[in-house]
């Protein structure tokens, strides 16, 4: 007598043939009204998902290694997992949540590493930018990313190699006027006014995730607030003479204490980034980052942010390409770092009752990431470490929140 299938089981260690799709099935199995259980630290972050034959058959279109598991077999994988000698759980995940990726409407010269992912495991998003958000959807969202972005207003400090190209131009236009719309005549006043509201976003109850030149640049808007912290060139008038000393750090999600950077000629919007201050015996062959392991059992959502096949993670470079240890506020959680750079990689912390999550770098699969390189195409890199990170953020909203632990 065939025993009865009870459920899918999705290997996420080194026996998945496409762990970035396999985010997608699992997404794709909760927008369809089921409930799956994330095996947290059991084979690299397996899932076990409802067996059913159209479920079965999405894996095999997408490629996703996966196995069909008898009653008695998922009773014992449970058993193993509950045990107190591992430092495993499972998580139940109810709900897909609602994505939306702040990303400019205008075409620029660079991809973003959270759409390529999200469009390679088909999990679906939508595009918000500055209209969006300060006509208040952002409520409608469970999760933002937060684009290649400069929140200061100095337009990605690009002035000085690109302010003659029509990229370049037309952004710094179409930014100003939206910025007249709202009745600000300034670029730096609109992006304040946004970063206003991604902070109420998070502080309801939202889930933001930022990578590259979004984390520092927010926080710095954030501590400048009231301040004119823009060189002539980005903004027409000169900066406040005494900004750095009148930033506000109580108002940061991450960072305290750090110095801005005001020569409008240099590629930092301050000494958080650690880009131009590391060694030069760093190189892409010998730059990696670790993840740190949590418990399973009392520690879930820094456990669900680091499911990997891989605790030594490929460093890659961004604008920012990592965050500087010692301007870390008490309360910040680290991730993944590089000990011995004194620089983390991978932050969380929470402000009211959401979170919020900084990845540094740019692209996990392209080591320095120039203005108008082609994308990466991820059909190169099914398995790539990564990029589980962006996509477990994807999935954290998406546990049972009775149950989520801190």
């Amino acid at each position: 007598m065939p025993l009865r299938a009870a459920q899918l089981f999705v290997p996420m260690d080194q026996a998945q043939a496409n762990h970035l799709k396999a985010y997608g099935v699992a997404y794709w199995v909760l927008q369809n009204g089921g409930e799956i259980s994330w095996l947290l630290n059991y084979r690299g972050g397996a899932f076990l998902l409802p067996y059913s034959a159209e479920i079965a058959q999405e894996c095999r279109l997408r490629d996703v290694s996966a196995a069909v598991l008898s009653d008695g077999q998922v009773q014992a994988l449970r058993a193993e997992i509950a045990s107190a000698d591992v430092n495993m759980d499972e998580v139940p995940l109810q709900k897909a949540p609602r994505i939306a990726v702040y990303s400019p409407k205008n075409k620029r010269p660079w991809d973003d590493a959270v759409t390529m992912a999200l469009t390679y495991a088909e999990i679906p998003y939508d595009v918000v930018y500055d209209d969006e958000v300060m006509s208040g959807i952002l409520p409608m969202y469970d999760w933002l990313h937060l684009h290649h972005e400069d929140f200061t207003g100095q337009f990605g400090k690009f002035w000085a190699r690109y302010r003659n190209e029509a990229w370049y131009r037309q952004d710094v236009a179409e930014t100003l006027a939206r910025a007249r719309n709202y009745g600000f005549t300034k670029a730096s006043e609109l992006k304040l006014a946004v970063a206003h509201k991604i902070r109420d976003f998070v502080m309801g109850g939202g889930f933001l995730f930022a990578m590259c030149s979004a984390p520092d640049s927010y926080d710095v808007a954030m501590a400048a607030e009231g301040l004119d912290i823009c060189a002539e060139p980005f903004d027409g008038d000169p900066m406040t003479p005494d900004a750095q000393q009148r930033l506000d750090y109580g108002k940061t999600f991450a960072f305290t204490g750090f110095r801005i950077e005001t020569d409008p000629y240099r590629y930092e919007i301050s000494d958080i980034d650690v880009t131009e201050s590391r060694p030069g015996h760093i190189k892409e062959e010998n730059d990696f980052f670790t993840l740190f392991d949590f418990s399973a059992k009392w520690d879930w959502v820094p456990t669900m942010l680091c499911q990997n096949h891989e605790r030594l993670i490929h460093g890659f470079m961004g604008q920012s390409t990592a965050f500087r240890k010692s301007l870390l506020k008490p309360n910040v959680l680290v991730l993944g770092e590089n000990a011995s750079l004194n620089e983390v990689r991978y932050i969380h912390g929470t402000y009211g009752k959401g979170t919020w999550t900084f990845l540094g770098g740019h692209d996990p699969e392209d080591y320095q990431h120039y203005v108008g390189d082609p994308p990466t195409d991820l059909n190169l890199y099914p398995n790539s470490p990564g990029y589980r990170l962006i996509l477990n953020n994807i999935l954290f909203p998406a546990a049972k929140k009775e149950k989520q632990k801190t």
